[in-house]
Formats: structure tokens, C-alpha cells, sequence
């Protein structure tokens, strides 16, 4: 399974759509654990682009600190999962938490 986190400044970026980078993390559910991370630079701002790039690196899932209803129209309808009101923690501590049922998630950050 492949999450991806947008970032800025090493921590999720609470707007989805204008974070400068990606932090891509390939983790095995069943074990729990996180295998890889990379972290890749954001291809500048177009509507409607990042869902289509982010199924092209092979993502299964999002997690957000807020996110446009369109954005994530576009995410499920490239078979990305998503998951909005994310805490601005650091990437690993977001899915690990995840990974372990613990993640606290607010309101979408984002309502555009």
C-alpha cells in the first residue's frame, strides 16, 4: 500500500492542493510497519492534476489536512482512498498512527 501526505516544512501541509511535496510511504497494513519513504517534490499547481499524478506514482491512499470536495472527487475517482483532518504532525508519526488505528482527525481544514 502506497500513502501519500503532502508536506511543507517537514510536516503535512493543511491545504492539499498547495503543498510543495509529497511524502510517498509504501507500508504493509498487515504488519503495521513502513517500509520506504520518499519524499517528492509537488508538480506546480493545476486544478485537476495532482489526482491524476498521484495514480500515475501508484497511491492507494491520502490523508489530508484539508482538502477541496472536487480534489477529492477526483482522488476516489482514480481509486484513492481519502482521509481529510489530519493533525499537522510529521509524515511518519501521521501513518504510523494510522497504521495503528490511533489517528485523531479533525475537520477538513479546506472548504473549497
Amino acid at each position: 500500500m502506497r500513502i501519500a501526505i503532502p508536506v511543507a516544512d517537514g510536516k503535512l501541509a493543511m491545504h492539499f492542493g498547495h503543498c510543495k511535496e509529497f511524502a510517498f510511504m509504501d507500508v504493509d497494513p498487515a504488519s503495521r510497519e513502513i517500509h520506504k519513504t520518499d519524499m517528492v517534490e509537488a508538480p506546480e499547481h493545476q486544478p485537476g492534476l495532482l489526482p491524476r499524478w498521484l495514480a500515475e506514482k501508484n497511491v492507494n491512499q491520502v490523508i489530508a489536512g484539508g482538502m477541496g470536495a472536487r480534489a477529492k472527487s477526483l482522488l476516489m475517482e482514480n481509486g484513492i482512498q481519502v482521509i481529510v483532518g489530519a493533525p499537522a504532525e510529521e509524515p511518519a508519526k501521521i501513518v504510523s498512527d494510522y497504521l495503528a488505528g490511533t489517528l485523531q482527525t479533525g475537520t477538513n481544514a479546506c472548504d473549497h
